[in-house]
């Protein structure tokens, strides 16, 4: 009887040879299919983050029409948009009361540096010519109107600023 058991079970292991010949060992969902690389990690600009945080400063959400259009105006896909207001939350979330003010205020130490920065460089540089400001007197008036400049003096009549 001992014998017939170990026929049947030689019988079974020989039928069985083909399938347990190409099982697979560890994971069941291992080897399956080749791996996916993993994307590398994306790094935005000074200027993308500094426009980033200061939407996310006034705006903890957007509309899927806003993301669109904050994304094509900083060159940058709707899902890297969306991705980044995501972590951005998240980080927000997890900070504290006294983390988050310190966060705002130097927020707006840094957008207030941002704008003299950008603001000098607009006065050490002209403005390029736009071609429909060459064709219209009114538009390349206004084009080249430079109100810091020193030899315009501003004057208010009746309440509204003009430069002379």
């Amino acid at each position: 009887m001992e014998t017939t058991r170990r026929i049947a079970k030689d019988r079974l292991s020989a039928a069985l040879s083909p399938f347990t010949a190409t099982r697979r060992i560890g994971h069941p969902y291992q080897n399956r299919t080749p791996p996916k690389r993993k994307k590398p990690r994306t790094s935005f600009s000074r200027v993308q983050i500094c426009e980033l945080e200061k939407r996310f400063h006034r705006q903890k959400y957007l509309a899927s029409a806003e993301r669109a259009t904050l994304a094509k105006a900083l060159k940058m896909t709707d899902a890297q948009v969306k991705t980044w207001f995501q972590n951005r939350r998240t980080k927000w979330r997890r900070q504290t009361a006294e983390e988050r003010e310190a966060e705002r205020q130097q927020a707006n130490r840094l957008m207030l540096h941002l704008q003299q920065e950008a603001f000098q460089k607009s006065l050490a540089q002209p403005l390029p010519q736009d071609p429909l400001c060459m064709h219209n007197s009114s538009l390349y008036a206004l084009q080249n109107l430079q109100p810091w400049a020193e030899d315009n003096k501003v004057t208010s009549v009746s309440g509204v600023a003009s430069v002379v």
